[in-house]
């Protein structure tokens, strides 16, 4: 049984690694557009535009090597947890508020025509990605990751 739970956090752990790879190295190629999106959502003044639009995409790439490393595996959980809470937020107050954008979540992002909009997909992908961070949260001992190394 504990190898299954070890083989079901190695999934987990590798299937959060992938959602932080897919989403911040697009944004990573694009600056620009990235900018674009975090001003979309209407939140921050510009100087905080910029800096989350600068920061966000390489802390993405950093929680995913981390994670595919298996290296302080529960504590990247606990951030991929907080980030992945921020960004319900941010559509939740999107969608509150009635604005019409694309979440740019993994890339593009920005206004798009009224009725264009995911805002209940993207919160349910984004409780299925919570539920990767919280499996790894609680049962961080996974398969080949350099924490069991340590």
């Amino acid at each position: 049984m504990t190898r299954a739970l070890d083989v079901v956090g190695t999934l987990a752990r590798f299937g959060l690694a992938a959602v932080w790879l897919l989403s911040g190295v697009p944004k990573a190629l694009d600056p620009d557009q990235t900018y674009v999106a975090v001003r979309a959502y209407d939140v921050l003044p510009p100087l905080g535009v910029e800096l989350v639009a600068a920061i966000l995409p390489w802390l993405e790439i950093a929680l995913a090597v981390l994670l595919l490393l298996g290296l302080g595996t529960r504590a990247v959980a606990v951030v991929s947890a907080a980030l992945l809470l921020v960004f319900v937020a941010g559509v939740v107050q999107a969608w509150a508020r009635g604005l019409s954008i694309d979440c740019g979540c993994f890339g593009g992002g920005g206004a798009v025509e009224p009725g264009r909009t995911a805002y209940g997909q993207e919160l349910l992908r984004d409780a299925g990605f919570l539920l990767l961070a919280a499996w790894v949260i609680v049962r961080p001992r996974t398969l080949v990751a350099v924490d069991s190394r340590l």
